[in-house]
């Protein structure tokens, strides 16, 4: 945990440093300067230091705890090639606990601090509003070639670098520190979570980790983990795409509900489905464990 922590402070720099002199390269001082000012006209030069942020504080302290252990990548993190059919169940459940997550997150906003703690309320509101214009600012695209930009940027980015760190290294850290997968998987989330620095969108995103965690635990596969990060982000991108089209915010979709048993429905088809992806992944590995045994015989 101390080399990701390290690991992480030393990519920060070094790919800020990078990130930066892209930005120089391509806006000039003014590129640099603006989005030090949180100036949205700058917006691609936003993206360029938010890959160059993903890459340096998560992927490469991933990436460089492996060497440390003296083990392959591939190995390590388990980068077998995914199942279609895995995929698919993978890509049913993300759209399964889609309302599930949108009920959390309502019940998130409406989070209400003690009056001894409406200081710390207004400081998290404030964090929550300014996260938001960045967010929006992200979102807007001009066209299919800005929609496939902030897919790459948003989605595919922060799917695999999030979850190479969140559920291949920290998760398996935690792991061996307390052999219980359901603490690793539940703390490592909570660690997702909280370093986003979003309070009012916590609990929506700490389900979110362990639901990514118990994928990538089941299936012993860092990439359906990282594909199903992927469509949740890229769902929220294209939905704002299409908003956006329409004239509309994409706060607006935030603001679509549905009736109590849709959320209801959401609950038991996720937990049904996360039943039988269990169940198939656990005869997986049986079948896989005979067929072993069985090569072994003489």
């Amino acid at each position: 945990m101390l080399y990701l922590l390290l690991f992480a402070l030393g990519g920060l720099i070094v790919f800020a440093v990078i990130g930066i002199a892209i930005v120089f390269f391509i806006d000039g001082f003014e590129g640099i300067k603006g989005t030090a000012a949180n100036d949205y006209r700058y917006i691609s030069s936003f993206k360029i230091l938010l890959v160059a942020q993903q890459i340096g504080l998560f992927l490469a302290p991933a990436v460089l705890l492996s060497i440390v252990e003296g083990k392959r990548l591939p190995k390590f993190y388990g980068m077998k090639a995914p199942k279609v059919n895995l995929l698919l169940l993978v890509a049913v459940l993300s759209i399964c606990w889609m309302p599930l997550m949108g009920f959390a997150n309502e019940l998130n906003q409406k989070m209400v601090f003690p009056e001894f703690l409406k200081g710390v309320e207004l400081w998290m509101r404030e964090m929550e509003d300014s996260a938001a214009k960045a967010t929006e600012a992200m979102l807007k695209a001009t066209g299919i070639s800005g929609l496939f930009i902030n897919i790459l940027v948003i989605a595919v980015t922060p799917a695999i670098c999030e979850e190479f760190i969140f559920r291949g290294a920290v998760q398996r850290t935690i792991f061996r520190i307390k052999s219980n997968p359901h603490v690793a998987i539940w703390l490592s989330a909570a660690i997702f979570s909280a370093i986003h620095f979003q309070f009012y969108g916590f609990l929506p995103r700490l389900l979110l980790g362990a639901a990514f965690g118990y994928v990538y635990f089941w299936t012993g596969s860092i990439w359906y983990a990282v594909f199903a990060h992927f469509l949740n982000n890229a769902y929220a991108v294209s939905v704002a795409y299409y908003l956006q089209a329409n004239n509309q915010s994409y706060t607006n979709a935030e603001d679509m509900q549905m009736p109590w048993y849709g959320y209801l429905i959401s609950a038991i088809l996720t937990l049904a489905l996360f039943k039988f992806l269990k169940n198939m992944t656990d005869r997986t590995k049986e079948r896989e464990l005979n067929s072993s045994d069985f090569s072994l015989k003489p």
